[in-house]
């Protein structure tokens, strides 16, 4: 398979992690992609035309969301078969990443541009099972020893 007919999912909350990961479109534009996110405006608009399964939110601390979102990832991850999942968080992307790695795909996590020093929780989550862990300030290099410093997207 090349690199170009992978199939990708992207997930995350919306706001700030969607900006993020929607930043990412000269990788994702040319490929067979679907989108998680939360069903609010800002995801509407800026996904119009994009595949897109909304999720249960609010997520932080939120254990029947928690739940609601593992069989939701179950039932879209055994439909699409995506190769690659790549998440900036939050708590949303920790039951895609692991149904997902069970699966087979390869997992991508990006730990969000405003922790320079201290992990997120997400990213403490999913860090043990993603295939690249990426940071974007060189002092998380002490927070996550396995990562990969990218620099900033933004």
């Amino acid at each position: 398979m090349s690199k170009e007919n992978i199939k990708v999912c992207l997930v995350g909350s919306s706001g700030g992690h969607l900006t993020h990961l929607y930043m990412l479109k000269p990788f994702w534009q040319n490929k067979d992609r679907f989108w998680v996110t939360f069903d609010k405006e800002d995801a509407r608009s800026k996904l119009k035309g994009e595949r897109f399964y909304p999720c249960y939110y609010p997520t932080n601390r939120n254990l029947k969301n928690l739940i609601k979102n593992t069989f939701l990832a179950i039932k879209v991850l055994r439909k699409e078969k995506p190769d690659l999942i790549i998440s900036s968080g939050a708590a949303v992307a920790a039951p895609f990443f692991y149904i997902g790695k069970m699966m087979g795909a390869k997992l991508v996590y990006i730990e969000v541009f405003d922790r320079y020093d201290k992990p997120t929780v997400t990213g403490k989550l999913v860090y043990p099972i993603t295939d690249k862990f990426i940071v974007e300030w060189e002092e998380m290099k002490q927070v996550y020893p396995k990562a990969i410093n990218l620099g900033s997207i933004f």
